[in-house]
């Protein structure tokens, strides 16, 4: 069981940077992918961001170049370093892990709103 809390969630003006954080709880943290995923009012949850134990990252078309992730092994910690925010990055942002096999248990956070709006 992996318990998943995300926090950093603001508004945030157009143009503005933001930092997502989330804190895992499991002794084996770097056995899981961790990813960011973000869902806005009426849509699809969608990945935004994802990275390995060993810090190979994976990112949506639409943040790359904006968004970065990380991980602080030692901390059991994801981030997700938010710059050149757009009207349309506005959603709930999920932190979530996994295993790195078929069928593996994927374990979600309670999610921090993001809302980018002048």
């Amino acid at each position: 069981q992996v318990q998943l809390v995300e926090s950093g969630g603001a508004l945030v003006q157009p143009g503005g940077s933001l930092r997502l954080s989330c804190a895992a709880s499991t002794s084996t943290f770097t056995l899981y992918l961790m990813g960011w995923y973000r869902q806005a009012p009426g849509k699809q949850r969608e990945l935004v961001a994802s990275i390995t134990g060993g810090g190979n990252t994976n990112y949506a078309d639409s943040v790359k170049g904006r968004f970065t992730i990380s991980r602080d092994n030692a901390k059991k910690m994801v981030y997700l370093e938010m710059n050149m925010l757009k009207p349309e990055d506005t959603a709930v942002y999920y932190c979530d892990a996994r295993e790195a096999f078929i069928g593996a248990q994927i374990y979600w956070g309670q999610g921090t709103q993001v809302t980018v709006s002048s």
